[in-house]
């Protein structure tokens, strides 16, 4: 559906986005992950036709968006982080207008106006004025005019930002309901929510690409040791003596109590994924009673720290990306 290659965006001698290249399916939500200041909103603005590059190509259902840019932008509706309202115009006028601004002929106008009212939850607000719709709302009628038209890619920037609890869980239920139907995009800098609506993840840090993959694919592939947190009611020789011999079991670290119970860290690499038995099993045959086994495993969040404090290049050298350009260059 979407082709990035090679992007690079600089500002004077500024870089905000450097050689990045990905793919983006059809059917799928994306997000877009990546701290303050990583490229994304950049990348985004580059993906809907509002900035150009410096360098390199994007492709939207086959159409380059710097060669073709009005079939390209078709396929696509954007809400930027700060949504272009007008807020004097009611919520009908508004999306009324940009309907129009979008080429959507009179006769369905009326009928696109409802479809993406209906799909925000928007109608029982259609003729009020937007100023004087909370924050939520609003939310929903950048949306709604980003449904406009029936593009087949929505992109999302920062969509929650500013939103309250209540109003999160809203728009988070309605980009799940976008994503049966369309792509999604999701630009966020929270772990949080991409977690929880996104299918596949981008993570960008510095304007480069530093993983790609689900969310549980990063985690595993991220994840470095596993960790048990398990209290039991014995010595800490004793529990270290029944533990170490476990296949898998790398250190066992015992940190008694004056109860007579001990508290376990067990660090292990566990590639069929049954030591909760395994440990179970070791503790009964001693006898020990466990009082509680927790197991830790890095999560999105313990990737994205470690793939954003201090990534470089993505994993590729700096003078090879330099010489694939300057040999694409070349064969162009």
């Amino acid at each position: 559906m979407i082709q990035v290659s090679h992007l690079t965006k600089r500002y004077g001698d500024r870089t905000a986005v450097e050689d990045l290249t990905f793919t983006v399916e059809s059917g799928l939500v994306y997000g877009f992950l990546g701290p303050n200041g990583a490229g994304k909103s950049t990348t985004m603005n580059i993906l809907t036709g509002c900035l150009a590059a410096t360098e390199g190509q994007v492709t939207i259902d086959g159409f380059d968006i710097f060669e073709q840019p009005a079939k390209a932008k078709a396929r696509v509706g954007y809400l930027p982080e700060q949504p272009p309202l007008y807020t004097g115009m009611t919520v009908r006028e508004y999306l009324s207008f940009v309907a129009r601004a979008k080429g959507v002929r009179t006769a369905a106008l009326d009928g696109e106006l409802e479809r993406a009212m209906t799909v925000t939850g928007v109608t029982d607000v259609a003729d009020r004025l937007i100023r004087n719709l909370s924050k939520g709302y609003r939310q929903r009628v950048g949306i709604a005019q980003a449904l406009l038209a029936d593009p087949s890619v929505i992109i999302l920037d920062e969509p929650t930002v500013g939103l309250d609890p209540l109003q999160i869980v809203e728009i988070r239920e309605l980009i799940r309901s976008l994503g049966r139907e369309r792509t999604v995009i999701l630009s966020s800098h929270i772990l949080s929510e991409v977690q929880a609506v996104c299918d596949r993840v981008l993570m960008i840090h510095r304007g480069r690409l530093v993983a790609s993959g689900t969310p549980a694919e990063l985690e595993s592939q991220f994840a470095g040791k596993i960790t048990y947190r398990i209290t039991v009611k014995a010595g800490p020789l004793e529990a270290r003596e029944a533990l170490e011999p476990v296949p898998g079991v790398t250190e066992v670290l015992a940190k008694p109590d004056e109860a007579g119970r001990c508290a376990l860290e067990v660090s292990v690499t566990d590639p069929d994924g049954d030591m909760d038995e395994k440990l179970s099993f070791a503790l009964s045959d001693k006898r020990i009673p466990v009082l509680r086994l927790e197991r830790e495993q890095a999560s999105l969040e313990d990737v994205f720290l470690a793939l954003t404090r201090d990534a470089g290049t993505g994993g590729q050298p700096e003078g090879k990306r330099k010489r694939r350009k300057r040999k694409e260059a070349q064969a162009s």
